[in-house]
């Protein structure tokens, strides 16, 4: 079994469909399943508890979201992106992205406020320990971006850009996942410092800024490393 998979909790039956659809979602958007990783819905089933039915339709609804595939054995995986994909989809995200940091900025409430700090000093934490988790900063990382997203104070906009995580989530783990150093001498810490400071100040162009430059500076690493296939 995935041992991503294999870590779900199995489920109250009262919202079936969309707890699971959430709960796959919540393995790619952090990064829990690789590019090419297949998905086992038999596996997926049994270890949240529930029959293969409502696991196969919550998959059928990633695929629709493009964030799942079916390959011609019929085995479900996700989708391996080209490095052209990967690029055109880091400059999507640092437009739709920048907007709700820079929308944070402007409309974040004292609660709100309080979730970014906490979430970047976990971040923060993580990166600073002598062996940090690769895997948990993917998880982390993805809560700092969705405690500043959750501030924006638009759900539409959020939700587009939940959608662009189900797709990006898989790669983002090759950035953050490449080791240790990378994580304490990467881009990451030194963004997510500078978006907390022009969220603190209300800044909207410096906050738009640093979370535009987390995702370029990522992207750019990924695609140098060669682990994404040429362009077609």
């Amino acid at each position: 079994m995935n041992p991503a998979v294999a870590d779900l909790a199995p489920l109250e039956r009262r919202t079936l469909g969309d707890s699971i659809y959430g709960h796959l979602s919540g393995l790619l958007t952090s990064g829990r399943l690789a590019p090419g990783e297949r998905l086992s819905l038999r596996d997926s089933a049994a270890a949240l508890g529930v029959s293969v039915m409502p696991v196969r339709e919550a998959v059928s609804r990633l695929v629709a979201d493009g964030a799942l595939e079916v390959a011609p054995n019929r085995a479900v995986r996700v989708p391996v992106m080209t490095t052209e994909g990967f690029r055109e989809l880091a400059d999507t995200r640092m437009a739709i992205e920048g907007l709700a940091a820079a929308r944070a900025a402007r409309c974040r409430t004292p609660r709100q406020m309080a979730a970014i700090r906490r979430a970047e000093a976990a971040f923060r934490a993580l990166i600073d320990q002598d062996s940090p988790d690769p895997g948990l900063s993917v998880a982390l990382n993805r809560d700092l971006h969705f405690s500043i997203y959750d501030a924006c104070g638009l759900p539409t906009l959020r939700n587009v850009i939940v959608g662009l995580w189900l797709k990006a989530g898989p790669v983002i783990n090759l950035d953050l996942r490449a080791g240790p150093d990378r994580l304490k001498l990467g881009h990451a810490r030194r963004c997510h410092a500078e978006a907390l400071a022009a969220i603190i100040a209300g800044d909207a162009a410096a906050a738009e800024a640093a979370i535009a430059g987390d995702i370029d500076e990522a992207a750019r690493f990924i695609i140098a490393r060669g682990v994404l296939p040429a362009s077609a």
